[in-house]
């Protein structure tokens, strides 16, 4: 018997089907438990959203936390030894608070990680991953991407001190030129550097029109250089596979370069104000975890879905049944128990009306078995 998907909510349908598509690429489920030590999300806070957890003692006098991250768990229970990248994918429920929120939200999370020696296949592999599971959900969806190495490479041009990137980076986030310009005016930046910095805030559209754009400008450094040609090689090989025209380069997507390496990216809906997805490439993070490889994935916040409504299927019923006292019941009975062998969702009511939409009408009123 077939999954019938109209018994399903948005946010079930959607896990679903990513699964299969996860799965179709060689992703194997990852399943953890509810919680974890509450030092391995202490000594890696700032790559959560919120350092706030909910936590308890163990019958063993541990402290614990029931888990506000999955890609932490992963990490940990990684080996370096395995051979080629591991692959896994995951749908969990993380507990979590938002920067400002005094309460904790329960918020169910599909996604996936790519750990190990990635190439430019994986990266490919992950981002294009990203956008079949927003066009999974919706067809009007945009993948906003952005890159570390061409971010942290445009402010060394410009001579910003490492200490003042999370001041720049703010007025980047919020694209905040005024912002920008005090800064630049407080540390008596020339009108060229500021101009540079500016590509920062107001940068954004298609990956391939904008890379054209910026190419004068990521010919000196190396990490510029090698930031770029990683984006262009990228960019061909989604436009090669159909899957380039919604996914638009935007310098305000953040990662923490601290944690994030290369690539980051977010994936928004319409009528979704929140990004629905949020990934990247983490090598620094799987480093400060004392492990030696590259890292990558994604994860889709499916709580989100609920506010674009629920999934309404077109039919109430595929087939209404009609009867009155005069119904043989076990040939009702038999009828229904027909259709449903069929795969078919049937309702059995003694008349029609209403607002009730039906494929096909069985009219078994008066002893006939139409």
């Amino acid at each position: 018997m077939e999954l019938d998907w109209n018994i399903l909510r948005r946010e079930e349908q959607t896990m679903y089907r990513l699964r299969g598509l996860y799965e179709r690429y060689g992703y194997r489920r990852f399943k953890m438990s509810k919680f974890e030590e509450y030092d391995l999300y202490i000594r890696n806070k700032d790559f959560l959203v919120s350092d706030r957890m909910i936590t308890f003692t163990d019958a063993r006098g541990v402290l614990m936390a029931l888990k506000p991250d999955v890609t932490l768990s992963i990490i940990k229970n990684t080996r370096e030894e395995d051979a080629g990248p591991r692959k896994v994918y995951y749908n969990e429920t993380v507990y979590r608070s938002g920067k400002g929120d005094e309460g904790f939200q329960e918020i169910l999370q599909t996604g996936l990680e790519c750990i190990g020696e990635l190439d430019l296949y994986h990266i490919y592999e992950v981002v294009a991953l990203a956008v079949e599971s927003l066009a999974a959900i919706s067809p009007d969806y945009v993948l906003d991407v952005s890159h570390v190495g061409l971010v942290s490479g445009f402010m060394e041009a410009a001579g910003v001190e490492e200490a003042d990137y999370p001041e720049v980076m703010a007025a980047v986030r919020s694209k905040n030129l005024a912002a920008l310009d005090g800064f630049c005016r407080k540390r008596g930046l020339s009108g060229t550097v500021q101009a540079l910095l500016e590509r920062l805030v107001t940068t954004y559209g298609t990956m391939d029109a904008v890379l054209a754009e910026l190419a004068p400008l990521c010919v000196g450094g190396k990490k510029t250089r090698e930031a770029w040609e990683e984006l262009s090689s990228l960019c061909t090989l989604l436009k090669a596979n159909g899957l380039g025209d919604k996914v638009y380069l935007d310098f305000s997507v953040e990662g923490d370069m601290d944690y994030y390496s290369g690539l980051v990216f977010r994936g928004f809906l319409k009528n979704l104000a929140a990004g629905v997805l949020s990934g990247g490439q983490y090598d620094r993070m799987v480093e400060k975890m004392g492990k030696r490889c590259g890292a990558m994935g994604f994860a889709i916040y499916l709580n989100e879905l609920e506010r674009l409504g629920p999934a309404q299927p077109q039919y109430d019923a595929d087939v209404l049944v009609l009867y009155d006292g005069a119904t043989d019941l076990a040939a009702l009975t038999a009828r229904l128990a027909q259709l449903a062998r069929q795969g078919k969702r049937a309702l059995a009511r003694r008349q029609a009306g209403g607002d009730l939409q039906v494929k096909q009408t069985l009219d078994l009123r008066g002893g006939e078995q139409a």
